[in-house]
């Protein structure tokens, strides 16, 4: 276990898929960027980012239109080391929703090896669903397993109000199942709007942490809380969310990952790539050290 106090000069920071990906709503019936994977990278290199994440039904349409080689070739030309995926849900389901899913998730995997993409998110049932924690453990287990077989790793992202709320459910399952590449995402965001005492956050075994995220928001939710995350995120230090005391509280775990900035907001899908590229880093980059 790592004995990191303190934040680190040269972040290894990542470009979330919908930071960079356009007029896009995540709720559209596509979520295909209309800006092309060349475009996007080249804005998340230049601006300083050195990963750059791609969702589900993008990062299909690439490995179709593209192939694999010319994406790896993109990404590395523009500098960036870790490509990241997003989202697969009903991991943990049955019947018809766990088959649609288990067809994703093989087609998700399949791109993940080929592109060596670091993890792959997951979440739980936003409508809040009862799933019993033994099976949930069971199916993760088998999740990490099939995602080991493709070199790659799986994060449960809490999100409140989905079945996966709280960071005891999440380290539950987590520590439940024993499995090295499978751990937690943390969003200041998830956190914030989700009650959770960063004190919480400083007593994890940093194994549990795979992967952390930033954004800013308004102190008071907006709206509902599917409004508030995918139409009104802020600029980090644009908001009112404690920035410095979560960074401060991940350090504290002995956290050495990457750094996530996801910006999802009406303003962010109207902005250009380079635009939302070099505000989107620039904004986070300000909170840790000089190098």
């Amino acid at each position: 276990m790592t004995d990191v106090k303190s934040l680190p000069a040269d972040p290894l920071m990542v470009a979330t898929y919908f930071t960079l990906a356009g007029d896009v709503h995540p709720f559209a019936p596509s979520t295909v960027s209309p800006v092309p994977f060349a475009v996007r990278a080249e804005a998340a290199g230049q601006a300083g980012y050195r990963g750059i994440g791609l969702g589900a039904q993008d990062i299909l349409h690439l490995m179709r239109t593209l192939g694999p080689r010319e994406i790896r070739t993109i990404a590395h030309a523009n500098g960036l080391e870790m490509i990241e995926l997003e989202v697969l849900v009903d991991w943990y389901a049955s019947g018809d929703r766990r088959t649609e899913s288990d067809g994703l998730r093989a087609a998700l995997l399949d791109a993940a090896a080929e592109l060596g993409a670091v993890h792959l998110k997951v979440g739980g049932d936003l409508a809040n669903g009862d799933w019993p924690i033994d099976g949930v453990i069971e199916d993760f287990a088998g999740l990490c397993d099939d995602a080991a077989r493709a070199g790659t790793g799986i994060c449960i992202e809490i999100f409140p109000g989905s079945s996966i709320a709280t960071l005891d459910t999440g380290t539950a399952i987590v520590a439940g199942t024993g499995r090295r590449n499978g751990g937690l995402l943390l969003d200041i965001w998830h956190m914030v709007r989700g009650g959770i005492d960063f004190a919480e956050i400083t007593r994890m075994n940093p194994d549990h942490i795979l992967h952390v995220e930033i954004d800013d928001a308004d102190a008071l939710q907006q709206g509902s809380i599917i409004d508030d995350t995918i139409d009104r995120r802020r600029l980090c230090g644009e908001g009112e969310l404690p920035l410095p005391a979560f960074l401060k509280a991940i350090a504290e775990t002995g956290y050495s990952g990457a750094w996530g900035v996801e910006i999802l907001s009406v303003e962010q899908r109207a902005r250009t790539p380079d635009e939302a590229a070099r505000r989107s880093f620039e904004t986070a980059r300000r909170y840790f050290p000089a190098l």
